[in-house]
Order: structure tokens, then C-alpha cells, then sequence
């Protein structure tokens, strides 16, 4: 492959790579390559349950979903290109009673940055929902203007976007490694060949972690293998139901398939993956159960729901299950993105324009990545919520019980 010299290049075809590509070619950064081993969205982006929430325990991810959400609602205008199916159904936060202070604390914080958010009770939980039961939930938070959106969709629309910018994708391309001379990087080796460059940006998912480690990035990065199932719901009235965190299950619900007939349901199981080119990509029938089981406790219709499919994706999580955005303390022109911990989705056009502005003009402008820095870790300053509930897998205390 004889490919030209770049200005910049991007690893990785996800969601946060074509949302990088995207915003690069959009601040004139030149010559833009996007490398990707398989084809868009292959790993974690296309197996993404793709919720477009707000509701974070910490700010600054909050922040970044509540600048992304724009992108999502006003997507022709923002971005141009494709369409990111997004459908604003509305999302549910559910919490045990006894996390109901923490969810009121948390929805005032929320409110403070811009969120169109606000506790909920039981009635208007059934007005939402008339066909689920909340006998266990005395509170809840709301965001009208949330939902979900097609996870393929979204980095095919941004990736359609960077090339109309001139920006050139190519796939079955993997990076082996970066040209790094005198501190500062100078292009990728790929399977293909060298592209000299003068800058690189590192968002490849799972598939990244080998590379980043021999880049010296310092943090250790957990892979993990995580499932969905699909539930035909009986026919019924109504179609759509709301997003749903379901913190008493330990779950989360949207609708899917043909018609919004269908439910999507993840539950909280991870598990280690030592290879991510090994990963088993359908779902287990023991996942299967358990999710049945689960999600018909708050749709009960589930409970005789035909299975209609399923599979397992990829993610990588840190040491306090918040993604790691940063450029290489000790080389000139390499960023990365790392630790997508299954919630990076709804925050991508955010995180792709902060990168696109700290390789263009030298700092992030828009958004504030500093919180994601790398060393955090070492600083002794992970990112943690201040009311956190414990019934997610990237809660910081119940994720260093799942790393030990």
C-alpha cells in the first residue's frame, strides 16, 4: 500500500475515533488517515447499547454527556452526515430507597450543569411506565430529553462526515506499533506499510491495550468481555418504553428491533478477557436466563419473552471505571483515549472534538479533559462520584472489588 504522508493520523474505527477523524477535519488539522484493523464499529462502538444519558454520579463525565447530547438532537446540523437514529424516549435512574438521598444530590448536581433532569415518583413513574411495577422505588430521576441511538449509525455518520472533509479511512489496516523519533512521534507501522505523520491519536478500544503499553502509557487496563439479550415482548399498547437504569436489578433496559418491540437488556457480569481477537461474540444461554429473569422483574411481560437474540462485544475498563483521555507525558503529537468502561458512547462527540482541539490548537477548548488525565492515578485523585450508589460495575468501589 502506498499511502501518503499524513498530517494526522487516527487508530481506531469506533465511535471516538470517526468522532475524532471527524472533528480533526473540521478545524482544518490537514491531512487526516484513519486506521482501522476491521471495518467500522467492529469492536466495543458496534456492539454498544448506545444510551444517550446525562445521569452520572461525577461531573465530569456529566459534562461531557450533557455538551454531547446536542449532537445527538441536532445531529444534520452539527455534523451533517448519515443520520445517528437517535430516539428521545426519555431515561429512567432507578435506586434503592435507601440511595434515594444520594439520587436527590445527584440530580442537583446535574441540575447545576445544564441537565434537563428531576426526581420522579411513583405516580409519574406509571404514567411513564403503566405496565411496570414500582412497589420498590420510592424515588426516581428523569431526563425527558434522553434516550438511545444507533451505535452503528453514529460512527458511520461521523466517519461519512470526515471523508466529505477530505479525510481518508482505511480498514483491514491495523497499527503495530508508532514512529517515535527524538520525543516526538512520527507516523504508525501497519499492516499495510509506514504513514509518517505528525501527530497520532490512539482510540482503539480493546484492541489498543497491547499498543499503549508498549507506548509506556503507565495505567493498567482491564479487558473485559460484557453481553445483551433481546426479548420479544408480547404485543401490547404501547411500543416505546423509556430508557432504564435499573439499580435494584442491577440492569439496564431500551427498547430494540423492528417496531421498538423488542427490549434490549444488559445485566452486571463481566468478565476478564486475556485476548481480545479470542472474544466469543454471542451471547451465553446462561446470560440469557439471567437477563430474563432480571428484566421481568420490572417488565414482567418479559417473563415468556422469546429470546430474539444476542451477542458480546469487548470493553476495557480502568482502575476507577472512567475513561482515560490524555496526550504521552514524554511524546510530542501522541493522544490517546483509553478505558471506555461501557459508558463512552453518549460522550463521543464531546471527547472527539477534545482531542481534535488539543492536537489543532495545543489545548481543549470546549471541553474540560484535564479531570481523565493518565496520572490521576498516581496522583492519588481517580474519579470518583460524591454520591455514588454502588450498583453499577464502573462505581469505583464496587469496580475494586470485580478487579481485586
Amino acid at each position: 500500500m502506498t499511502v501518503p504522508t499524513a498530517d494526522v493520523v487516527v487508530v481506531g474505527g469506533g465511535v471516538v475515533g470517526t468522532s475524532t477523524a471527524f472533528h480533526l477535519a473540521r478545524l482544518g488539522a490537514g491531512r487526516v488517515i484513519l486506521c482501522e484493523r476491521r471495518f467500522l464499529a467492529a469492536g466495543a462502538s458496534g456492539k454498544s447499547g448506545a444510551l444517550v444519558r446525562m445521569h452520572y454520579t461525577n461531573e465530569p463525565e456529566a459534562r461531557l454527556a450533557r455538551f454531547s447530547l446536542d449532537y445527538f438532537k441536532n445531529w444534520a446540523d452539527l455534523v451533517g452526515a448519515g443520520d445517528c437514529g437517535f430516539m428521545p424516549v426519555g431515561m429512567l435512574r432507578l435506586v434503592v430507597p435507601e440511595r434515594e438521598a444520594e439520587l436527590r444530590a445527584n440530580v442537583e448536581m446535574l441540575r447545576r450543569l445544564g441537565v434537563n433532569t428531576r426526581v420522579i415518583g411513583p405516580e409519574e413513574l406509571l404514567e411513564l411506565a403503566p405496565d411496570w411495577p414500582f412497589e420498590d422505588i420510592t424515588a426516581a430521576a428523569y431526563e425527558p430529553e434522553s434516550g438511545f441511538a444507533d451505535p452503528v449509525a453514529t460512527t458511520y455518520g461521523f466517519a461519512e462526515a470526515a471523508r466529505h472533509l477530505g479525510t481518508a479511512i482505511f480498514t483491514e489496516t491495523e497499527v503495530q506499533d508508532v514512529l517515535v523519533e527524538a520525543g516526538q512521534a512520527r507516523g504508525v507501522v501497519t499492516s499495510r506499510g509506514r504513514i509518517p505523520a505528525g501527530a497520532v491519536v490512539v482510540a482503539g478500544g480493546a484492541w489498543a491495550v497491547g499498543l499503549l503499553g508498549r507506548l509506556g502509557v503507565g495505567v493498567t487496563l482491564y479487558p473485559m468481555r460484557v453481553q445483551v439479550a433481546v426479548f420479544r415482548r408480547p404485543p401490547g399498547p404501547r411500543a416505546l418504553h423509556p430508557v432504564c437504569i435499573d439499580g435494584p436489578n442491577e440492569m439496564w433496559l431500551r427498547p430494540e428491533g423492528p417496531g421498538w418491540t423488542s427490549t434490549l437488556v444488559g445485566v452486571g457480569q463481566r468478565e476478564p478477557l486475556a485476548d481480545a481477537d479470542g472474544l466469543a461474540e454471542g451471547v451465553d444461554a446462561d446470560y440469557v436466563r439471567a437477563a430474563r429473569e432480571r428484566a421481568s422483574r420490572r417488565i414482567p411481560a418479559l417473563e415468556a419473552a422469546p429470546m430474539r437474540g444476542g451477542w458480546a462485544g469487548a470493553i476495557t475498563y480502568t482502575p476507577d471505571g472512567k475513561p482515560i483521555i490524555d496526550r504521552h507525558p514524554e511524546v510530542e503529537g501522541l493522544y490517546f483515549f483509553a478505558g471506555d468502561c461501557g459508558t463512552s458512547f453518549k460522550t463521543s462527540p464531546a471527547v472527539g472534538l477534545g482531542l481534535a482541539e488539543w492536537v489543532v490548537k495545543g489545548r481543549p477548548e470546549t471541553v474540560d479533559l484535564r479531570p481523565f488525565r493518565a496520572s490521576r492515578f498516581a496522583e492519588g485523585k481517580p474519579i470518583v462520584g460524591e454520591h455514588e450508589y454502588g450498583d453499577r460495575d464502573y462505581d469505583y468501589a464496587r469496580l475494586k472489588v470485580i478487579l481485586g
